[in-house]
């Protein structure tokens, strides 16, 4: 995701707390003490780089007498996102990112989901939800795609377990499209890719995960499952997140030869439908 409107929102809330902050004559420690958390997060609420949940803005306006402003600020920017609850400050956070590594055990990386692949996905998941609706969560989707428009931040690498290439979601011709998709951006260097084969066994990591690494902040990681999802951020459980994703890494194939993969099974899906 581009660095858009929600972003906008995010960075003139942290430019009011920090204003409401040096106001009341207050510390970004001295603040943090009052709210429960610690320093370091005002100045990261204070920056854009993380978002508070909306109690702890309900404690700003307490501890700086603000009558609900961060409250309402805090609900009406996460209401303005157009993805899940759950997903809204791990989709802020890539963009600012500066190296983003998946696990996709299912489905592909929504950053790196073809049109008719994305409709395909959603489709399946909400298969009576008005076109209208589906239309809009497509034009998300490929709006978090907009990472990549830049040629080489962030870096992006995937391990994608081989299910998500076998599985014929939405038609042989719309996953040869997709593997092509893929295909081509690992061509062009802008992204790297491996494939976690059946050979490999059990996959190390469980669901969905994201982990996202900054200049100016530590790292974090986001996971996910059925229509939920977590942002992690405690250093210890990031830290397994981190180990967890490299072992998947280095039993999945080596660069080269999941490109190979790609493109073959796309060769496989163009006959299917041609034949």
């Amino acid at each position: 995701m581009a660095k858009g409107q929600v972003g906008f929102g995010w960075e003139f809330f942290g430019s009011e707390l920090k204003c409401r902050r040096e106001a009341a004559g207050l510390t970004q420690q001295e603040l943090g003490r009052r709210v429960f958390c610690s320093g370091s997060y005002i100045g990261q609420f204070e920056a854009g780089i993380r978002r508070p949940q909306p109690e702890i803005a309900t404690r700003f306006d307490a501890e700086l007498e603000t009558d609900g402003l961060f409250e309402r600020m805090c609900r009406k920017i996460i209401g303005s996102s157009p993805y899940a609850a759950c997903f809204t400050e791990a989709a802020y956070l890539e963009g600012l990112a500066v190296t983003i590594r998946e696990y996709a055990p299912t489905f592909v990386p929504g950053v790196l989901q073809a049109p008719a692949y994305a409709r395909a996905v959603f489709l399946g998941g909400f298969p009576f939800m008005p076109e209208d609706d589906i239309q809009a969560r497509i034009a998300a989707r490929l709006e978090r795609a907009r990472i990549l428009d830049h040629p080489t931040d962030p870096l992006w690498w995937a391990v994608m377990d081989e299910a998500v290439i076998r599985r014929n979601t939405g038609g042989p011709a719309v996953m040869r499209e997709q593997l092509m998709h893929i295909a081509t951006l690992v061509r062009r260097r802008r992204i790297g890719v491996q494939v976690l084969p059946f050979a490999a066994g059990h996959p190390v990591v469980e669901g969905t995960l994201s982990i996202m690494t900054f200049d100016d902040a530590p790292p974090v990681a986001y996971s996910e499952s059925h229509r939920s999802g977590v942002l992690l951020d405690d250093p210890a459980t990031v830290s397994r997140c981190v180990s967890a994703y490299d072992r998947a890494r280095s039993v999945a194939l080596s660069p080269d030869d999941s490109l190979s993969l790609l493109e073959s099974v796309a060769e496989e899906y163009a006959h299917e439908y041609s034949a």
